[in-house]
């Protein structure tokens, strides 16, 4: 076994260290924490490049497991492993974080708590990278709970704002409801298998012992466990994920710095579910894996719909960030751990470019976030423009760009899916709205008239005071704009590692041979999909420029050109289809109304159950102290005074003095003589 994979638990550690030693720093020590983050996650970058040249040369599965805590004559074991799916998702992890954190330098130079921001990214970049490497469930969980906890602590950095502060315990609360199932899952998939380790020479819950004997048990309903077992747990990765129904903390997400959301939505915590079911995708049945398909088909539909009619910069990439988690998923259940994967490295990237330009974008803007409000930035941030551009070609899936190889995979498998053609048609439908929305996102920020706005009162990031739309907008330092152009580049180049002439990502992720061969276009059915996909694409750019950008807009108060066609369906959609007033009608009024109902029951009845005999309870000791304290008490007492008296009538008697005691003989013998007389006259 190498070095790197004994070694490979430094990578996670690094980052945690680093946040251990930034939250003793004292505020004022700003470059000293921001050396540590940036220098732990470089070094940690570092070596999972070593780790992916190790899963290079040798890309069997290798595992270190250790005995970790013992029950009586059981052992709970941890461990961590190193194989090419693994080796991938560090090597993306760690890049990705290592750009965003440089970016944060620049971002966030003015934020008063710049040390306590780059404690909570150490740790969550930690987590996310536990979370990887893990070789057991058990290990993954607590992983995965860091990362939850570092979310709610990021996402309501700002915790002085009041939308802030409820985007963090909304993202924390939606997501514990996932992870109660995934939590359940787990401890069902201990009870059957009686180990949480993926791999462990056979005897782990992911080997073909266990699996089989899953398999082969049904629950009351008549499922196999193994499959009620993998529904569980995609619970816990819809919650990440952002899959409907649980997707609605996501785009609240995006009220935390914008590096937050960058790490968030494209590297780290939404990137965790769709792993998880990557990791446990041997024990995921066709059942299961039909349901994620599903879920995924119809998150990527959903979410797509409703970016179309939003106007925050930010919040128009996180429900595109929800959309393409759908088609990840999608991805997993209807082809291959690769077919998904793929596309969430390339996502990766891409949106991370894409919000990392948000940032600039908001940064140049004097945190202006409204698109509405924007225009004309082409001229003023042509740096962030162009890679802007190229985040943006890549998510539509523009030919040759990442996003364009990796959606057509996923959309190939769901064409070629056996069970229905209906996920396939919402992956469709929603690659010509993800073209859509985002030229209109474009339009609307970087071309036409600069749009002003009045002064706002209110700060959206980190300055103090008024800030002023109308200032003039500028481009960004280059602490900011280099991340943008390394990410560019990723964003236009990464696609061509999983084309269908050179499938190397798949045949590494599968431990398959690979070559060269421009034949494999050739296979039945493969031009004709990745040319529709391609007129799709051109035909939601084309109906993008046709409402925004044959005209430029003029006003920010002008109607939206979607409004001005359908005013009842963009209402809808820009209030995200009521789904959060739905829930707020039925899910939370039905736990307020539970919380209601407890509130009275443990008042009332319990409470009141318990103040009865508490009642009882003193009144039986009133009793009881009254029984002690005149009954038992007072006769004691009285006999103790009787023979108080007694003894002090005797003890008068025992003087000393003889003429006494000659005194009562003389009288005893008058009263006896007496006696005797009166008796004989009788």
């Amino acid at each position: 076994m190498s070095w790197i994979v004994r070694s490979l638990w430094l990578i996670p550690v690094l980052p945690m260290l680093a946040a251990g030693v930034s939250a003793l720093l004292k505020r004022e020590q700003r470059r000293l924490s921001a050396s540590l983050a940036i220098g732990s996650m470089g070094i940690s970058f570092v070596l999972a490049l070593s780790a992916f040249a190790q899963a290079l040369a040798e890309p069997a599965r290798q595992v270190v497991n250790f005995g970790w805590m013992q029950f009586g004559n059981q052992w709970v074991s941890l461990g961590w492993l190193l194989d090419p799916l693994a080796a991938v998702m560090l090597v993306m992890v760690t890049l990705v974080g290592l750009l965003i954190f440089i970016y944060s330098l620049g971002y966030m130079a003015h934020d008063d708590n710049f040390t306590r921001f780059f404690c909570f990214l150490s740790l969550f970049a930690g987590a996310m990278l536990g979370v990887v490497i893990a070789n057991s469930l058990l290990l993954l969980f607590m992983c995965w709970e860091v990362v939850g906890l570092t979310s709610y602590l990021l996402i309501g950095f700002w915790f002085q704002r009041p939308a802030a502060a409820a985007a963090a315990k909304k993202a924390f609360v939606t997501t514990r409801i996932g992870d109660l199932g995934l939590l359940i899952g787990m401890v069902w998939l201990y009870a059957q298998s009686g180990t949480l380790l993926f791999y462990d020479h056979g005897a782990g819950c992911l080997e073909q012992s266990a699996l089989t004997t899953m398999a082969a048990h049904v629950t009351i309903a008549g499922m196999a466990v193994s499959t009620a077992i993998g529904l569980l747990i995609f619970c816990g990765a819809a919650g990440k994920s952002g899959q409907v129904p649980l997707h609605v903390w996501l785009p609240d997400a995006m009220e935390g710095p914008t590096p937050v959301s960058a790490l968030i939505h494209a590297a780290t915590m939404v990137a965790a579910g769709v792993y998880l079911v990557a990791r446990v995708y041997p024990l995921m049945t066709h059942s299961a894996l039909a349901v994620v398909a599903w879920v995924g088909a119809i998150t990527a539909f959903f979410a797509a719909c409703i970016a179309v009619a939003q106007n925050d910069i930010k919040r128009i990439l996180a429900y595109s960030t929800v959309s393409q988690l759908g088609y990840m998923m999608l991805g997993l259940g209807v082809g291959s751990v690769a077919v998904g994967m793929f596309h969430l490295i390339t996502h990766a990237f891409f949106k991370a470019l894409l919000f990392l330009g948000a940032g600039s974008v908001i940064h140049g803007c004097s945190d202006e976030q409204d698109i509405r409000n924007m225009g004309g930035l082409r001229r003023f941030m042509p740096v962030t423009f162009l890679t802007y551009a190229a985040g943006m070609l890549a998510l539509c899936g523009f030919p040759l760009f990442a996003g364009f190889w990796s959606k057509d995979e996923i959309l190939h498998a769901a064409h070629g899916w056996g069970l229905s053609r209906g996920p396939f048609y919402l992956g469709a439908i929603g690659a010509l709205l993800t073209a859509f929305y985002m030229t209109r996102q474009v339009f609307y920020v970087f071309f036409g008239p600069r749009r002003t706005t009045e002064t706002r009162s209110e700060p959206v990031g980190s300055h103090h005071g008024p800030v002023h739309a109308a200032a003039e907008p500028h481009e960004s330092p280059g602490v900011m704009t280099g991340p943008l152009v390394v990410l560019a580049l990723f964003a236009t180049l990464l696609g061509f590692v999983g084309t269908p002439a050179w499938p190397w990502f798949q045949s590494f992720l599968s431990g398959t041979p690979n070559s060269f061969d421009l034949a494999r276009f050739n296979e039945p059915g493969l031009i004709p999909l990745m040319l529709s996909s391609s007129v799709l694409v051109f035909a939601g750019l084309l109906l993008g420029w046709w409402l925004y950008g044959r005209e430029p807009i003029l006003r920010g108060t002008d109607p939206d050109a979607l409004q001005r066609l359908q005013p009842g369906i963009f209402h809808a959609l820009a209030n995200r289809l009521y789904v959060d007033e739905f829930f707020g009608l039925t899910v939370i009024a039905l736990t307020r109304f539970a919380s209601a109902f407890s509130s009275w029951l443990d008042r009332w009845i319990w409470g009141g159950a318990v103040r009865l005999v508490s009642f009882l309870t003193v009144g039986l000791g009133w009793l009881d102290a009254g029984v002690d304290r005149y009954l038992v008490n007072g006769g004691f007492d009285a006999g103790c005074r009787d023979l108080a008296r007694g003894g002090r009538l005797f003890s008068s008697l025992q003087s000393g003095r003889v003429q006494n005691y000659l005194r009562v003989i003389a009288a005893a013998l008058v009263v006896l003589a007496v006696l005797l007389l009166w008796g004989r006259r009788g």
